[in-house]
Parts: structure tokens; C-alpha cells; sequence
């Protein structure tokens, strides 16, 4: 596990993947208490993947982003209840019409902390039958976290305008901000 980013200059690690990573990037980076989100790619077998060779599918990466956050302004529990509002954790390798195993659900654990808090959320919403298939999302230790091309990073911000970006992303932000408005960035 990579122990060294689970606490980075007093701030928590958090590393999720829940379909295509320029929707939860949009979506962790509007929150209070969230000081980095960056796309990239965990969970596969090939070393320093490019975008093209995980949307094959074949890598084993998920589509991931990784957050910096303040645990006193923002708790691991509370960036995983918008982590489970923003995308649909019952439906297997897909979110929508992105299909593939990196497009998956799941939750890249940085701490034994994470990991009960992770099964310890999924436990509550499956007793809660807030869906009516059950939750399928991975929770797994993070081994190794690449970080996406730089034309991914803050997709949403410089390409709004992108039919995808219009389509997906912005309906999925503009649910979130009504569901979290209290702890939206000011």
C-alpha cells in the first residue's frame, strides 16, 4: 500500500473510482475541505498506463480520481456518502453508458480506518435498501495510484462546453450541489 500518501501535509488520501473520473472530479472539487482532486488510473497490472490502453479494458485499472482533504472540515465518511449520491455503486463495470472494468465502482483504501469505514457505509446503505440491486463496489487497498494525462485533469473546468461534458457530468454536478449545498466551497 502506498502508506506515504495516506496523509499528505496533514491532510487525508482518498482514492475512488465510480465511472468516468471527469465527473467525480468535477464533483469532489467543489466541496469544502477538498484541497487536490486528480484524475488517473489504480488497480491494474501495467505500469504507468496511458488513457487509450485503460479504455481497452484490458489493463485492470479503474478510472479513479485521488483527494487531498481536510478530515476536520470534510470526514472520509462524508466524501464517501456524495461518493455513493454521485454514481450507481449496483451496476457491474458500468456507469451509464461507459462500459468496462474502469469504469467499476470502487474504493482504493489508504488506512485499515478507510477500509472499516468503507465496508462500515456500504453495510448501512445495503440495511437501508437505498437500491434495489445490491452495492457491487470494490473496496480494496491502493497499490499503486498514476496519475491521468494532463489533459484530464480539471476536464470538466476547461471543457464544459464538450457534449459529454454537458450531457453527463453536468446534471450529475448540478444533483450534487442540491444534495450537499452546506458543504459546497463558498
Amino acid at each position: 500500500m502506498d502508506q506515504q500518501r495516506v496523509k499528505e501535509n496533514g491532510l487525508e488520501v482518498a482514492t475512488l473510482g465510480g465511472g468516468c473520473f471527469w465527473c467525480l472530479e468535477a464533483a469532489f472539487a467543489a466541496l469544502d475541505g477538498i484541497q487536490r482532486v486528480e484524475s488517473g488510473y489504480a488497480g491494474g497490472t501495467l505500469p504507468d498506463p496511458t488513457y487509450e490502453q485503460v479504455c481497452s479494458g484490458t489493463t485492470g485499472h479503474a478510472e479513479v480520481v485521488q483527494i487531498a482533504f481536510d478530515p476536520a472540515t470534510i470526514p472520509f465518511a462524508k466524501i464517501l456518502e456524495v461518493f455513493f449520491a454521485i454514481h450507481d455503486p449496483t451496476t457491474l463495470n458500468r456507469q451509464g453508458a461507459d462500459v468496462g472494468p474502469q469504469y467499476r465502482s470502487v474504493i482504493f483504501y489508504h488506512s485499515a480506518e478507510q477500509k472499516a469505514t468503507a465496508e462500515e457505509t456500504i453495510r448501512q446503505l445495503e440495511a437501508a435498501q437505498v437500491w434495489r440491486s445490491p452495492i457491487v463496489t470494490e473496496v480494496t487497498p491502493l497499490d499503486v495510484f498514476y496519475r491521468a494525462e494532463d489533459y484530464h485533469q480539471e476536464y470538466y473546468q476547461h471543457n464544459s462546453w464538450q457534449p459529454y461534458c454537458q450531457a453527463v457530468v453536468a446534471p450529475k454536478l448540478a444533483k450534487m450541489r442540491q444534495s450537499f449545498r452546506p458543504i459546497l466551497k463558498r
